[in-house]
């Protein structure tokens, strides 16, 4: 199968496995969000937040190397493995302490138990991607794609148990850790039957080091954008208190739910564009350029359809008129997450993670400054507007940055752009008017029929467009 049909078909498994996945999640954390109120609720993603920002001290950017170097060269698939191993057991072992020992000072009792227990999920995570890394490497996204979705349904049905029992927090906490713990095994037993390979961690000096250097600058880029993601969750707490963080993640998750399509295409398209850019620098700008335009046509119509039913959505979550600018602003932050996964992973494949790190530190230091401006006086309000700032700034860099790597034809995604645009605008107007009259979801379903006809219409979308996703589909 030549690369590009490959990555239609693991773009094809994954995109449904997170579609499935990302429904399952949004829906447990609606359950959350009515069982649990807003101060609870935001407890219990304090604690995800601050253990998923201490999780960049175990995987250092490895994950990045595995991926890049097995796609490079499969037969040294077990040797890069067995290494990374060696150096994860150790720095998981004292991230894991190092947190709870930070944990201890920085939070009552409620929290510090409920951050044990997360950090537990944390570690087996940690393990679990390595593997997945290295399967990503072999263009395999298949295993991943059924862990995903059995992942969140270990997580729904033990999770929806500890609701309906009253449990503690932390018990319902520990729905994630039974996840975590099957992904785990799985993503091991895959590893050693599948692709035959050692999973014995076996230290080599010589290569941890050569390790360490390559991976240095995805590390520092990781942990600037755990930071970036995660650290306006956590200052929310310290500063608003834990019902402004609830509050947030109500236009955080719906935001964090939807990224599973850019996800999804990159995470295959990132393995080939680093072959790209060694043997065929003309498909690795046919593949950027086409990224760009699929995830311009799908987030549009998303950013113009929750923006114009923000008022309707929120009482899903029994929330207040209090959480629709806040979902409002974020979700128009969604153009621009979405376009920097293409720009980053273009980067990282040409070997510019420096250049990439660099516009990650710019972005994250700006984001922190803004939010410690803005957190005090709006609360989750001024943590969206960063949202928004940051990320669109995110993107400028990272345009700026991909100068001189690829011919790239801007004019190409400009067209799609604007008519994309127009036929966003005029999905919106049918939905704006529409959720007056009739139930919502009506007017969901009349506004994408509007959108997909207006993109046939202004030559958008074109059959050839369409064929070829249901191709993928099928060649799967």
């Amino acid at each position: 199968m030549n690369k590009v049909a490959n990555i239609a078909k693991n773009t094809s498994y994954l995109t449904l496995a997170l579609i499935i996945q990302k429904f399952i999640s949004f829906f447990y954390f609606i359950l959350l969000a009515r069982f649990l109120g807003l101060h609870a609720l935001g407890q219990y993603y304090t604690a995800i937040s601050f253990t998923t920002v201490f999780a960049i001290l175990i995987d250092c950017g490895f994950n990045n190397v595995l991926i890049r170097e097995v796609a490079k060269d499969q037969s040294k698939a077990s040797d890069w493995l067995q290494s990374v191993l060696s150096i994860k057991l150790w720095l998981a072992l004292g991230t894991f302490i190092f947190a709870l020992i930070v944990a201890s000072f920085a939070y009552d009792q409620t929290l510090f138990v409920l951050i044990i227990v997360s950090a537990c999920s944390m570690v087996l995570d940690a393990f679990t991607s390595t593997f997945f890394s290295v399967a990503r490497g072999f263009h395999n996204l298949k295993y991943e794609s059924i862990a995903s979705v059995v992942f969140q349904l270990i997580v729904l049905i033990f999770g929806y148990l500890a609701l309906l029992a009253s449990w503690p927090l932390w018990l319902l906490l520990s729905a994630l850790v039974a996840a975590s713990l099957f992904n785990f095994t799985y993503s091991a037993f895959i590893i050693k039957r599948q692709f035959k390979l050692t999973i014995r961690p076996r230290w080599d000096a010589a290569k941890v080091k050569r390790i360490f250097l390559i991976s240095w600058p995805f590390a520092l880029y990781n942990a600037l954008q755990r930071l970036f993601t995660y650290l306006d969750s956590l200052l929310l707490g310290f500063i608003a208190g834990y019902a402004q963080v609830g509050l947030y993640q109500i236009a955080f998750k719906l935001i964090f739910a939807l990224q599973f399509l850019p996800m999804a295409f990159t995470a295959s398209l990132y393995p080939a564009m680093s072959t790209y850019w060694q043997d065929n620098r003309e498909q690795l700008r046919i593949s950027f350029e086409r990224a760009i335009n699929y995830l311009i046509i799908i987030s549009l119509p998303i950013i113009f359809g929750v923006f114009a039913l923000a008022d309707k959505i929120v009482p899903i979550f029994k929330a207040g008129p209090e959480a629709i600018w806040p979902l409002r602003l974020s979700i128009v932050a969604l153009f621009f997450i979405f376009l920097n996964f293409p720009v980053g992973s273009l980067l990282n494949a040409c070997d510019r993670q420096r250049r990439n790190t660099a516009n990650m530190a710019i972005a994250t230091v700006i984001s922190v400054a803004i939010n410690l401006f803005l957190i005090p006086r709006w609360g989750a309000l001024g943590a969206s507007f960063t949202v928004l700032f940051s990320n669109a700034l995110m993107l400028s860099l990272g345009a700026w940055s991909m100068r001189g790597l690829i011919v790239y034809r801007p004019r190409q995604n400009f067209k799609i752009l604007w008519r994309s645009f127009l036929a966003a605008a005029l999905m919106a107007v049918i939905i704006w008017q529409g959720k007056a009259y009739i139930h919502v979801f009506l007017a969901i379903a009349g506004g994408g029929v509007v959108y997909f006809l207006a993109l046939m219409a202004l030559g958008a979308l074109k059959k050839a467009d369409i064929n070829s996703v249901i191709n993928s589909f099928r060649r799967s």
